[in-house]
């Protein structure tokens, strides 16, 4: 699943290619009878009521939060877009396959929203209600906000004091953003084991998973996000940040800290799957 890197590689493609174009049409091949009824596009009465609305629109501002798309719009109105498991928008793309969502533009180009396994959820809300919506209010802090320092990041994190630090990480109410590919990395970076409890773990490696944190997650957009599995920016190129990894994936390969000796081992966690050093990762947790 796209995470904040590959979220926010998005976003800046759009704000390049599609920041003040005008939707002058739109059409979708999702119709699901397990979302009759339900305030998604999946919902062929709910797309009438979208496509109403976005034609003839103008998009005035694209921006992210925790790993939705927000495409607000110059009637104050905004489409939400989460990509799941395998979505990815594409722009002047016409070969692009599993094409579920397609916004033609007034330049005649098309902004397609491309999802394999169908999985993506594509929504609509008045601008002015947004964050009291079901899709963002119950969302954490944005961790690279320059205000997320350290403090609230152990603020949030010890909400969940019994909590394994795997699960905790990942729990988009606590902090936004962050899935299994950078909860990985961010642990092996610190030296913390994914079954560490939270309120176990020492001051000196919270602060390192802060740091990690921060780092890492800038480097996952720098590199272009991350393409272990579906996602493309919106050129439809692969990003560079699976050629990174030092644990994610990586089972039964050598750990690459400097001194160690360990080798990748994978568990699961809470339905997650954890990749970690079983030697440098330290386990912080009741004996």
């Amino acid at each position: 699943m796209p995470e904040l890197p590959e979220v926010q590689t998005t976003v800046d493609g759009l704000n390049k290619k599609v920041l003040g174009k005008q939707i002058v049409d739109v059409r979708t091949t999702y119709n699901s009878l397990y979302h009759r009824g339900k305030d998604n596009i999946k919902d062929p009465k709910f797309f009438t009521l979208f496509r109403k609305i976005v034609r003839g629109q103008k998009i005035i501002k694209i921006e992210r939060r925790a790993k939705n798309i927000l495409i607000g719009l110059s009637n104050s109105y905004t489409v939400i877009v989460h990509m799941k498991m395998t979505g990815y928008f594409a722009y002047d793309r016409p070969l692009t396959k599993f094409v579920r969502l397609d916004f033609k533009l007034d330049n005649n180009k098309h902004l397609v929203l491309s999802d394999m396994r169908k999985f993506a959820k594509v929504t609509l809300m008045r601008t002015d209600e947004l964050e009291k919506s079901p899709h963002i209010k119950a969302l954490g802090p944005e961790p690279l906000d320059k205000n997320f320092q350290y403090a609230e990041f152990k603020s949030q994190i010890l909400k969940r004091p019994s909590g394994k630090i795997k699960q905790v990480l990942v729990d988009q109410s606590l902090i936004a953003g962050i899935g299994n590919i950078y909860s990985d990395e961010i642990l092996w970076s610190s030296g913390v084991h994914p079954l560490s409890r939270t309120n176990h773990i020492p001051k000196k490696k919270l602060l390192k998973m802060f740091t990690a944190m921060k780092e890492l997650l800038k480097q996952g957009i720098e590199f272009g996000g991350d393409s272990t599995s579906d996602y493309r920016n919106i050129e439809g190129e692969k990003g560079n940040f699976q050629n990174q990894h030092k644990a994610y994936h990586q089972t039964g390969r050598v750990c690459l800290k400097k001194k160690c000796d360990g080798v990748i081992k994978r568990l699961v966690v809470g339905a997650r799957s954890a990749h970690f050093c079983p030697v440098h990762q330290e386990l912080f947790a009741d004996r």
